[in-house]
Order: C-alpha cells, then structure tokens, then sequence
C-alpha cells in the first residue's frame, strides 16, 4: 500500500479488515462526481467566479530575480486558480456550507459581474475601454485589470459586502489551489514549495489492528437486512417499529459523542456494569486509514469540513467529527487546569468540585490512562524557533505535556496520528469500553431528546428517557430510537446546546456564556540555508506543541498569564487562507517560502463570550482587555521571531504588514511593534486573518443554582431527571490553557459520580 494514498473502507473491505491498497477509492468516486455533477451555480456565475480565481492566483513567469528556477518552479509559476477543479470546489462550498443570506450575496455580485452595467457599478473605470461597447465585463477583462480591482476591493477602508466577499473567495480560492489533490493525491504546487505530506507508516500489526472493532457498528457500512442483526450482535435489546419507521433499542446509559467527554464516560460507566450505547456522528478511523492530505482529511474528519465560522465572520471554528472527537485530530497538548482556574471555579463560582482532591485525583488518572509525558527527544522546526528565541531575550519557554511518547515526531496529527502514539479516546477509554461491553455506533446523529413528565411533585418536572437518532447513510431511513436510564450529551459545546433546545429545554444558560481561546499567529522566515540553517526541519515536520511561552503582565497584577504562545499546524491550504493577499506575484513568491515560514500564535483566556444560537448561527465578541492581551502577545511573537535570527517577520493582516529584520535599528523594530494591533475582525479597517479557535467552552456551564448554570454540579440539567452533559461545554469559563485534560478530568468526576447513583438502579421505561 501507498504510504500516501488516502484510505476508505468499501463494505467489502469492511468485511475483510482491509484498508484499500493503491489509489483511494473514495477520491476517485468524489472526482467522478465533481465532473458528473449539474453545476450548483449558473454558467454566468461560475465564469464569473472563476475569473475572480484566476485573478487571485494567475499564471505568471517565474521572476527573473530567482535562484534555481526549475520545472517544478514553473510549473508553480505558470499554475492557476481557474485551472483544475478550484472554482467548482469552491462553489461547492459558497453553496453548502455558507449562511443563505451569505449565498445570496455571493451570487448577486458574482451574476453582476458577468453583465456589463453591474461590472461598470462594481468596478468602475478600469472597465471601460476605448471602443464600442466601451464597458468589459469582468470575466472578459485582461487579468491585470482583474488583479487591480481585486486591490481596490481589498482596500476599502470601510465596512463593504465587495471586501468581505473578496476576502472569502480568495481564502476558497487559495484553500484550494494548495490542499486539492488528483486521484493520485498529486498537488501540482507542492514540490515547488517543498512541501510533502507525512508519509509515516505504522507497524504491520497496526495495520491490520481495529482496537474498537468489536464494539463498533458503522452505520455507513450496514444495509437495512444487516443493521438489525449488527445491533442485536452486540448485545443489544432490538425490536422494529414499522408503523413508526423506527428501530428501538434499550440500554443503560447512551452517550451522544465520542470525544473527551463521551469516551471518558463511556469508560467509566461501562467498567460499573452498565451497558453503554456511544452515538458518534463520525467515522471510524484506524492509524492506517490516516492519509496526512490536508484537504480530504479536513473533509473526513471535521465537522462541516472544518469551516465553521461565526456569524460575523470573525472567527473560524474548528472541531473534530470522527470516533475520537476532537483527541483523534488536536495537537497532543495535555496541560492540566491551572491553579488560579481552579481556585477562581470553586470560589468565585461556588463549585466546589473544583477545589475538591478528588478533581486532582481525577487528572492524575486522566493523566496516566492518557500515558502524558513531560519531555521531548527531538523538537520540530517551529519549536526550535520559539525555543531559540525565548532563550535569547532571556524567556522562560515551557515544556508542553502530551498525550504520546516523548519521541512522538508526528507533524500530521491534525490529519490523525499515522504513526498510532498519540493517545486519543478511541485509542485509549473507548477501548476500554468496548472491552467492557460498550457498543459504538457511528454515522449516527442524535436529533431529539426523549423526556417523560414527573407526576410525583418532583422538583424537576421532566425526566429523560433516551433520544432519537438519525443514519447519516441514506439508504437506513429508519431513526434509531435509545431508551436508557440515562442519557449524557457529549457532543460539544458547538452541538450540545442545539440539540438540548431543539429539544425543548429553556434554561437561559443554554448556549450562552460561550468561550473560544481566541488565536492570531504572526510569521517569520528562516532561511535554509545561512545562520537560520541551525534549526532543522520544515515547518510541518515534527511535533506540533513541544514548546510555549507565557506572557505575563509588566506589573505583575496576575499569575494567570496574558497570552499563552505556542506552535500551530500550518498546512499549505491553511497556509493559502490566512495569507495576506497584495497581488498574484505576492502570493507566489510567499508561497514559495512556506517550508521554512515559522508560525507561532497567539491564544488569550477570553473575558468576552458569545452564544450558540443554532448550529449554524454562533457569536463571539472580544472584550478591550481581550484584544489588549492579544496585542501583547503578538508583539511578543514578533519579538521572539526576531531574536531567533528571522530575516524577516510579520503578521496575517490584510495589508501584508511585514518587517525585513537585518540592519534594522533597535528603535525601528519597536516601531514596527508599536505598529501591531489586534483588531476587531472583517470590518476592521486592517483585517487580520481569522480569529481561529478549536477550544469550545461553557455554552452549558455548570451553576450551583439553575439562576448561574445550566447543569448542576454534578453535571445533571437543572431541569430534567437523568440528563447529563459531559463534555466541555459545562466548564463554567475558558480554562485559559489547552482544555483536553480539564474537560477529561470534568468527565471524570461527573462519570464516577453517576456510575455510583446507577449502582442499584433498574430501567424504569
């Protein structure tokens, strides 16, 4: 098999145990599709966004300033944003994965610009010519005069649709142009830029290892005639319910999500004897199935592709959506909560689980199930940078836990850990459910909660019962409906407050108080060859955190720090969204540095929240003091950046702000610094790259009276019986660190509590 080659499971396969051996099945089929397929826009659109595409990234000759120009260079010069399926892939997106209002915004500007007196309006005088009919439109123009009036909307120094679409068409387009493969998983602009995915190979045993398989039914595998007997395969109580369209199953306890929370639990509750149902909306993914591909791995593994943005634009969401949640694809940091979080949750919030030894006894047994080492064998590129530069200007730089070995040099696990080290749920605490006879079943998404009244005079009027859930394999039409004693959202902070108001539920609580660890990365650039050589690598080789540095206040008001800088994983396609955009030849000759560009962002403990509307309408908002801290660790970045010996540093914002460092003035870099800010997003007069975030927090915290929370101290609603939520959305605020071990330990103790009330306790129907 293909070190590289991107693996799904046919039934057949399934049945056999295989993973697919030469080229990828499934990206065949989805290329077959994207040529087959009826256009999701009209002809006039999509010429009209493919103009807009090749105008962001045109075919150019290499600059003759360049050393070295081979044929992969000009092959990378000469590529463009309208050739292969770019604009396709990309109207696919605008058109299923956007906000309708947003759509229909594109499309009107894209549909003026393929006529004459709409591209007049939008565009001005460079589209008027000397001869009749005078007025070009857009997709006819020259591409300079495309690339020109992309600048002019780029520009604009005020709130405008014409900037904030072109800002969102050319992180599509640059996405894109560097993460699309072909059915042979060939990029044509990655040998240019010296990029090449992780070709890591596990062991002959891992290969053929499914640690979950006898615990897992993959709906997206089974057949109406195979489902049933699946279910009752593994223990479970199945009947049918034609009349109603359902399979009704019993159970114990029913787990929605397999993450931090949901295999914690499961865990927990499946060793006190209890039979487990995990519902995970995901696939099922081994080490071998990993492909490291940037772009299908976004699509397989990601919720909504990992584009889920705030309603404003704003900020980029990113959560996992595989067997393993968010653990499968994060970046291995186990950092335990902080002191001063735990005193400020105990004390200030009056939860007093939080200053409890038995939360500490929890982390130490999260700690240890999750094998957390503490030191680093080899550190990657990005890290030796952080390191370097902390050391030279006299900085404190941490080293970062993690849930793998402490040889772990795996740049890819945002793609899913090749090399099977990092320690995941589904490597770790489902495996031990599944040993005690849990059932996981994936493709599967919890819809509706299921309540019974309380007749008794309870306090709480409602009682859970188990949920209602959908196949998301078109061919099961029937809903799956789990009776349980109890029933525990696990499903996120994104998705438990959906699914509890959609299910009736109205604690004020629910969906608000929503934290995110806002994050902005600064840039700088090493050569590979000269002084910078002593840093080894590439910037997506190695481990992905091995290092971070705490910013602290100047008056030392506080022990909790003002920003935390660490390492991202930065893959050409996110590369090609956050880049600031001045011009074609811009790009490219970016671009063409990118192996050797260190990242290092910046993530404050946010003050300001948000709220989950719905699952597609999500708020945030950052207060003074957030963006004050963010600037101050950006400046910091920037600072670290340059005392490592970068030759030039800069950020993402929108005007390309950059400095060349050498001969500069130690008066002309504080300058420079002086000069970084962090804005407040797309309607900022300098618009930074997207906040990022894939730290969700508090959307259901918890409360010690239903006036302060939406779910108890022991994680139960404050309005109905057995109904829990178990994941980090009951965190009462932003931890302020990386939360994997925080929302584990939470889980922990929510779990070792509930399995202790279940002990004696029959199925009440």
């Amino acid at each position: 098999m293909q070190s590289n080659t991107y693996n799904i499971k046919t039934l057949e396969q399934k049945k056999m145990k295989k993973v697919g051996e030469s080229s990828h099945p499934k990206l065949r089929k989805s290329y077959e599709q994207k040529s087959c397929n009826p256009p999701l826009m009209s002809s006039s659109e999509m010429e009209s966004l493919t103009s807009i595409c090749e105008a962001i990234f045109p075919p150019l000759d290499p600059p003759s300033h360049l050393d070295h120009v081979n044929d992969s260079t000009k092959t990378f010069f000469n590529f463009s944003g309208s050739q292969r399926n770019i604009p396709s892939e990309s109207a696919e997106v605008i058109m299923t994965k956007v906000l309708p209002e947003a759509v229909i915004l594109v499309r009107v500007v894209l549909w003026l610009l393929s006529t004459r007196i709409g591209t007049f309006l939008l565009c001005g005088s460079l589209c008027i010519g000397k001869s009749f009919p005078y007025i070009t439109k857009f997709p006819q123009l020259p591409i300079d005069r495309r690339e020109k009036i992309l600048q002019n909307w780029s520009n604009i120094k005020f709130f405008s649709p014409l900037r904030l679409i072109f800002f969102f068409i050319k992180a599509l387009c640059l996405y894109h142009v560097f993460s699309s493969v072909d059915d042979k998983c060939n990029n044509p602009t990655w040998e240019a830029i010296g990029y090449k995915p992780e070709n890591t190979t596990t062991t002959d045993n891992n290969k053929k290892e499914r640690p979950l398989e006898k615990g897992i039914i993959e709906t997206l595998y089974e057949t109406p005639s195979s489902l049933l007997q699946s279910l009752a395969s593994k223990g479970l109580q199945v009947t049918e319910d034609p009349q109603n369209n359902l399979y009704k199953i019993k159970c114990d306890v029913v787990i929605v999500g397999s993450g931090c929370g949901g295999g914690v639990a499961a865990a927990i509750l499946a060793g006190a004897g209890q039979k487990v149902v995990v519902l995970e909306k995901g696939n099922y993914y081994t080490s071998s199935d990993y492909s490291s591909l940037e772009g299908p791995s976004m699509e397989e593994l990601y919720d909504r592709s990992g584009k889920i943005p705030t309603t404003d634009g704003s900020v980029t969401l990113l959560a996992g959506s595989a067997v393993g949640g968010g653990t499968a694809v994060n970046w291995s940091a186990a950092l335990n909560t902080p002191d001063e979080v735990l005193k400020e949750w105990s004390e200030e919030n009056g939860l007093a689980l939080f200053g409890s030894p038995r939360y500490r006894f929890a982390m130490e047994c999260v700690n240890q199930r999750l094998g957390v080492t503490k030191g680093c064998v080899k550190e990657g590129f990005q890290n030796q940078v952080l390191r370097k530069g902390c050391e030279n200007l006299g900085f404190e730089a941490d080293r970062v836990p993690r849930n793998s070995s402490e040889s772990h040099y795996c740049g890819s696990c945002y793609c899913g850990c090749k090399s099977a080290d990092k320690q995941g749920t589904d490597v770790t605490w489902l495996v031990d459910a599944v040993n005690m006879g849990a059932v996981i079943i994936t493709g599967s998404e919890a819809t509706k909660l299921l309540f019974n009244q309380n007749k008794d005079g309870r306090h709480k009027k409602k009682r859970c019962i188990g949920l209602v859930a959908t196949s998301l394999n078109e061919k099961i039409t029937r809903k799956f409906q789990i009776e349980a004693k109890v029933t525990i959202s696990a499903c996120g902070s994104l998705l438990t407050p959906p699914l509890l108001k959609s299910s009736g539920l109205r604690n004020k609580h629910i969906g608000k108080n929503f934290h995110i660890h806002p994050s902005l990365m600064v840039w700088g650039y090493f050569p590979p060859e000269g002084p910078t050589s002593e840093f080894e690598g590439k910037v997506f080789e190695g481990g992905l955190i091995t290092s971070a540095h705490k910013v602290f206040s100047e008056q030392g008001s506080s022990s909790m720090p003002r920003a935390l800088i660490e390492t991202p994983a930065l893959g050409p396609g996110a590369c090609g969204v956050l880049i600031p955009w001045e011009s074609g030849m811009d790009v490219k000759k970016r671009m063409l540095r990118y192996s050797r560009t260190a990242n290092l962002f910046v993530m404050i403990r946010d003050e300001g929240s948000g709220e989950i509307r719905s699952k597609t309408r999500i708020t945030h908002n950052l207060t003074r003091l957030d963006r004050e801290n963010m600037t101050v660790g950006l400046r910091r970045a920037l600072q670290i950046m340059i005392a490592a010996g970068a030759v030039e540093v800069g950020t993402y914002r929108s005007d390309g702000q950059r400095l060349e460092c050498k001969g500069k003035t130690a008066e002309e870099i504080e300058e420079f610094l002086g000069s970084v800010f962090a804005t407040r997003g797309p309607l900022s007069d300098r618009f930074w790259g997207n906040y990022s975030s894939a730290h969700h927090m508090g959307s259901c915290r918890m409360g010690k009276s239903e006036k302060d929370g939406a779910v108890d101290e022991n994680g139960e609603s404050w309005e109905a019986e057995d109904l829990f939520v178990c994941d980090g959305s009951v965190l009462p605020s932003a931890v302020g660190v990386n939360p994997m071990i925080t929302i584990q330990s939470t889980a922990y103790c929510i779990s070792k509590k509930l399995a202790e009330s279940l002990k004696n306790r029959e199925y009440i129907g």
